[in-house]
């Protein structure tokens, strides 16, 4: 069932969020907004507020989102404590240029709700996970349900968290789990003088 403009997301996880102190990246739900259906993520601060809502932007076609949903139109940035983050669904991690361009709006990290499948899972959830980054110098951190064999779509599982050296700093199995990981954006900070890849852009010949 899908929600009305994420309401019940926005009553039930702002309410949690505002009752244990915490920031939370909620995942995505089907959503209804504007009698179109959209693939949406909600982000609430220690208050409860909700301080960022995104839709999906690139639908899998393969497993026929493109029937369901609305593709989203604009890139996700907010703040957390001060900070300033990113966030993609599933499918959008694997564009390049969707990242780069949050990186170069100022995000310091980039949350990223997915789940990958048994056969693009081992094959690319990884990898494409270190090197969005290695190349972009930033933190991405990845949540997946944990793995079900009885359900219709079975996940990978494995959240995990890569650094901006491009090391998996922790990451799960396929079981239900909690991860925690210290981000230290000074480290970013370090990384980026060291290897001064974002500097070294050659922006008049090739941009975005």
């Amino acid at each position: 069932l899908a929600e009305r403009d994420c309401a019940r997301v926005k009553r039930e996880l702002g309410g949690l969020a505002a009752e244990l102190g915490v920031n939370l990246v909620a995942g995505s739900v089907a959503n209804v907004r504007g009698g179109k259906g959209y693939n949406t993520a909600c982000v609430f601060d220690r208050a409860g507020n909700c301080v960022a809502e995104y839709d999906k932007t690139h639908l899998f076609t393969p497993m026929g989102e493109h029937a369901y949903f609305t593709p989203g139109d604009h890139l996700c940035r907010f703040r957390l404590d001060g900070h300033d983050c990113g966030l993609v669904i599933c499918y959008d991690i694997r564009f390049p240029e969707f990242a780069r361009t949050m990186v170069l709006d100022g995000a310091r990290m980039i949350f990223v709700p997915a789940a990958f499948n048994m056969t693009t899972g081992p094959a690319h959830w990884e990898l494409t996970f270190r090197a969005r980054a290695l190349d972009n110098q930033i933190y991405m951190l990845g949540c997946a349900p944990a793995r079900d064999t009885q359900a219709g779509y079975i996940s990978w599982g494995h959240s995990i968290v890569t650094d901006p050296w491009g090391k998996v700093m922790k990451q799960l199995d396929e079981k239900e789990g909690i991860l925690i990981e210290e981000i230290d954006l000074d480290r970013e900070d370090q990384i980026r003088e060291q290897l001064p890849l974002l500097k070294h852009r050659k922006s008049e010949m090739y941009h975005l």
